[in-house]
């Protein structure tokens, strides 16, 4: 069984926060604080984290 170190937890956590914080911004409030591209990247860098996680 793999372990996940308490820094990737955290940044997974980080990454989540703030993509909710964004979407709360975006679609709750239609006031976007991040371009469309900046939140692309946060989406994708979780995605890339939880992919190389699933394929330990």
């Amino acid at each position: 069984m793999v372990t996940i170190t308490p820094d990737i937890k955290d940044k997974i956590e980080e990454l989540r926060r703030e993509i909710n914080y964004h979407n709360q911004l975006y679609y709750v409030l239609d006031n976007p604080a991040i371009t469309d591209e900046q939140y692309d990247r946060l989406l994708k860098e979780l995605l890339e984290i939880e992919v190389a996680i699933q394929s330990l």
